[in-house]
């Protein structure tokens, strides 16, 4: 097999709504380059029913390299679908490589840039733009809204100085102050780096009784992100307890059409 394997990556989940979005994003993908892109994640999702599927059962990566290696596969391209440098593409992918290479020492795998690019203090600046995109309608109105920034939070300071540095370029382009929070954080103070946390935004001067809107730094559905996610629990929270006076979620980063034009450039410097 002389044409690589090219595999769009996401973490994986056990929700099966984001496996249909990581397919849809790998059909468009496919149409646009002319290339075949597969649908495959990191972990959790080759535990979901396939029944809840469509009767096409997931798959995780290291399961299915083994099975195109098997068959001679033997150079694959990942194509990651995360944001930022996370450790599951700067040491975890690269260990899986490295544990196939064992049995395959001719095996070749690269894996491209992240969503944001290379730079963690420099990202990709459409990713703002697309931020900015999904949040513009909720302040066309003129009120005072206050806009918050969430991701998920990370133990990895490269990935919070990532989203630290959107969080500026989304203030950027809307020309008005954006607040970066975490959904959620280790304990510590070494993971302090996370604060404030989307529950604690009430504390940042301004936010207590405001209304809010919050742009989604995430790219799919799933536990965290979404209908009935995580951070629509905690928002709800934020509304019942008084916290804010309301607050408007924006759409996903995969729902934006321009994540695609991302996704077929970090492909072509891969390749």
């Amino acid at each position: 097999m002389n044409t690589p394997a090219i595999f769009l990556v996401d973490n994986g989940s056990l929700r099966p709504a984001a496996t249909f979005a990581l397919r849809q994003l790998a059909e468009i993908l496919s149409h646009k380059t002319g290339r075949g892109i597969e649908a495959v994640s990191l972990l959790h999702s080759h535990k979901i029913p396939s029944d809840q599927l469509g009767g096409q059962p997931a798959t995780i990566v290291k399961r299915r390299m083994r099975e195109l290696i098997a068959a001679g596969q033997r150079e694959f391209v990942i194509l990651p679908l995360f944001l930022g440098p996370s450790l599951a593409i700067t040491e975890y992918l690269p260990e899986i490589a490295d544990e196939l290479r064992q049995d395959c020492a001719d095996l070749v795998v690269k894996i491209a840039a992240p969503v944001a690019g290379g730079n963690v203090e420099h990202p990709d600046v459409r990713l703002a733009r697309m931020l900015a995109h999904h949040i513009q309608t909720h302040l066309q109105d003129g009120s005072d809204h206050k806009i918050a920034l969430v991701d998920h939070g990370t133990p990895f300071k490269p990935v919070n100085t990532l989203r630290d540095a959107v969080a500026r370029q989304l203030a950027t382009q809307l020309g008005r102050p954006v607040q970066p929070c975490s959904m959620e954080r280790r304990e510590g103070a070494d993971y302090a780096f996370n604060d404030p946390l989307l529950e604690h935004l009430a504390s940042v001067d301004g936010f207590a009784g405001s209304d809010l809107v919050l742009s989604m730094f995430f790219l799919l559905p799933g536990r965290h992100a979404g209908e009935g996610g995580d951070v629509a629990e905690i928002t709800a929270g934020l509304v019942q307890r008084g916290d804010v006076r309301s607050v408007q979620i924006s759409p996903l980063l995969g729902e934006h059409p321009l994540l695609i034009d991302i996704l077929c450039d970090r492909l072509h410097e891969v390749l």
